[in-house]
């Protein structure tokens, strides 16, 4: 009898031993000391992978950052970019709402960050999207967005397993352009799985929802704007029915040769010179011969003598951009995450790929 009451006390001050030792919240393998050029804040940065299929050897990529203040009490918000194809970390962490943006070889703290107001988790999805890998590279021909919910899911349910202090938080979804279908479709998901997500709601913004209705004006809005010509213009509406019924016949393999070489045309001209999210702002160069080039080409033979006389268009070098809010913002990240000792930070690596990209199709 003496020795079980031993036995008994024993284990209580085991057990109260265990109740009283620190306990680490979050995996320590996981946790950034420090990003390269990164200013001193006060809150928890995570990084690295969530395998979502063993036997394919796939993996997700996610960033992770506390809410600057009171994260205990804060949400937890889901970031998904779109494209299809492009990066939640150096998208919507690193140009858009994260803690941070590049600027040079540093970063610089974003006024506008999301983290003052929730816990905010980047998702690079699916698989082949910047750090994000699959090892069996046939995945990357027949994935669709079926696939990419059910790997979103499944990464959700094992980073929760990782992080269950944020189980039992509202839970929010939230994304941008073909975001437009990876959100809701995540969120349909986690509703029929009935999993312990305190699902609260989702955003998206400038959501891709349907092609024929959301390229419906496209071609007004570039002819009222001055992007295209009269002729391109009554090109693509008279005779191909406008850009919407273009990509839906592409789409669907049935599209008319001539509208579709005026289309790619088109907007293989807009891409080089023009943003199409700010078509009045400033258009960040490589170098100065991309726009300057463009534009003066077509007239050197005609105007050979005459075009020293006139200034050409002032391009951007990359000091005066570092300047500027976001105009050579994607170079200038790529660049970033591109450096080894930034991803050895991340706790990334590059699998498959020579180097990272913002978008892959």
């Amino acid at each position: 009898m003496q020795s079980q009451r031993w036995i008994v006390m024993g284990i209580i001050c085991a057990t109260f031993i265990h109740i009283l030792m620190p306990v680490e919240p979050f995996p320590i393998a996981d946790k950034i000391t420090s990003l390269p050029g990164q200013p001193q804040v006060s809150f928890q940065q995570f990084a690295g992978y969530i395998t979502v299929d063993e036997k394919q050897n796939r993996a997700l990529f996610y960033y992770f950052v506390e809410a600057e203040s009171q994260p205990a009490s804060k949400p937890l918000v889901l970031w998904l970019n779109g494209g299809p194809g492009c990066s939640s970390v150096g998208a919507g962490a690193l140009l858009e709402h994260g803690p941070f943006k590049v600027r040079g070889d540093n970063l610089v703290r974003n006024e506008y960050n999301w983290n003052k107001e929730a816990n905010m988790l980047y998702l690079e999805s699916p698989a082949g999207v910047g750090f994000s890998y699959s090892a069996n590279k046939s995945f990357y021909t027949y994935v669709n967005d079926e696939i990419t919910a059910r790997d979103n899911l499944i990464f959700l349910q094992r980073w929760f397993a990782k992080y269950p202090e944020y189980r039992a938080k509202d839970f929010l979804i939230a994304g941008e352009s073909y975001a437009g279908h990876y959100v809701p479709q995540l969120a349909q998901l986690i509703i029929q799985s009935n999993l312990k997500i305190n699902l609260k709601g989702i955003a998206v913004g400038n959501a891709l929802l349907d092609f024929t209705i959301d390229f419906n004006s496209a071609d007004e809005y570039k002819w009222s704007h001055g992007l295209i010509s009269d002729d391109d213009y009554q090109f693509l509406t008279k005779s191909c029915n406008g850009s919407a019924e273009i990509i839906r016949k592409a789409l669907n393999q049935e599209a008319d040769t001539k509208c579709l070489v005026v289309y790619v045309r088109v907007n293989q001209q807009l891409a080089k010179t023009i943003d199409p999210y700010d078509v009045t702002g400033d258009v960040c160069l490589s170098t100065v011969k991309s726009q300057t080039d463009m534009l003066y080409e077509p007239l050197l033979s005609k105007f050979q003598t005459l075009l020293p006389l006139y200034s050409k268009p002032k391009a951007l070098n990359q000091q005066e951009a570092d300047k500027k809010e976001l105009v050579c913002g994607e170079g200038i990240t790529e660049k970033y995450l591109n450096r080894k000792d930034v991803q050895k930070a991340l706790h990334a690596q590059l699998v498959g790929i020579k180097e990272w990209g913002l978008c892959r199709e």
